[in-house]
């Protein structure tokens, strides 16, 4: 098939718009709704520095190269990489070499941070002693606060991540089923800048994850596809294939869900506004007296130092 823009072969099939598009016309494609969503998300007139979430995979590589590239002309902005090591054997050290190699070929300052540098053990050390929560909720609580953390150290104005279309799906669709509202309302990107805490941006809230799999790849960008070992047993795995079963029968439905979001995101602020952070002992904004990084941290302290029952 041919491209709709010009005569050359078509290297992907956009289905939920009909669109066959050459390498250039897809590339243009990815790259004109990232900069629109970067736009809506956040003015960057008098901002010096945007962070960039990078974990070496295709979709923080993708969000890190387009907004290199978006912001290549402005003399007064700053992009920095923000690399969190989790300490998982046999998958994170290849993704840090991928993240190095893509900040390297970009000329983009690179900071790393590990959990055993922030909590004193890694995560494969963490998880043996797991009950009541998965690993992924512990490693998504530590990992938010270290890029918090170095973000605010470096002096950034707002933290991009990786998140895609699929993921922002996944997510709505997780909170409202389990009646979070509260957190449903507290979804990124930020509109509310709290001390303490860097807004997080989304700029590939719009693009597909097998979209931007295409991008990394036509651009020949280096990530990592490997997979978290621990990640087959987060509950996000069973909304991804409801969504994705949802999309396969009905085209759009990822798009669907994110603007009816949007729709009623608004309503959801105004009834649930964002409470006013206080400062937890770790220097971490939070809610509490204490942030939920160190309550976790400090329950596992007590389940380790708990006598087996006889």
């Amino acid at each position: 098939m041919q491209c709709i823009k010009c005569s050359k072969e078509a290297v992907e099939y956009v289905r939920y718009n009909g669109s066959h598009l050459c390498h250039e016309h897809f590339l243009e494609y990815v790259e004109r709704r990232v900069k629109r969503e970067l736009r809506r998300q956040v003015d960057l007139d008098g901002k010096r520095k945007v962070a960039v979430a990078l974990s070496g995979g295709k979709d923080s590589s993708v969000a890190l190269y387009i907004l290199c590239k978006a912001l290549e002309g402005r003399k007064d902005l700053e992009v920095e990489a923000i690399t969190v090591d989790e300490g998982i054997a046999g998958y994170r050290p290849g993704t840090l070499a991928k993240a190095k190699e893509l900040t390297e070929a970009l000329g983009v300052r690179h900071h790393l941070i590990s959990f055993q540098d922030e909590v004193g053990r890694t995560m494969d050390e963490l998880v043996p002693q797991l009950t009541d929560k998965g690993p992924c909720t512990y490693c998504g609580v530590l990992r938010r606060r270290c890029m918090n953390k170095v973000a605010r150290d470096i002096g950034a104005d707002v933290l991009a991540t990786g998140l895609n279309l699929d993921d922002t799906a996944q997510s709505i669709l997780m909170n409202f089923t389990r009646g979070d509202v509260e957190r449903l309302a507290r979804l990124g990107p930020h509109l509310k800048v709290q001390p303490g805490l860097i807004p997080r941006i989304q700029p590939l809230r719009q693009v597909p994850e097998k979209e931007s799999y295409i991008y990394a790849m036509l651009r020949e960008l280096p990530f990592s596809d490997d997979e978290c070992p621990y990640a087959d047993r987060a509950l996000r795995n069973e909304y991804r294939a409801i969504v994705d079963d949802l999309e396969d029968r009905h085209t759009g439905t990822k798009f669907a869900i994110l603007a009816s979001y949007d729709e009623v995101r608004p309503c959801l602020i105004k009834s649930h506004p964002q409470s006013e952070l206080r400062t937890c002992e770790c220097g971490e904004p939070t809610i509490r007296d204490r942030c939920m990084a160190c309550e976790l941290v400090d329950s596992l302290v007590r389940i380790r130092n708990d006598p087996a029952p006889p």
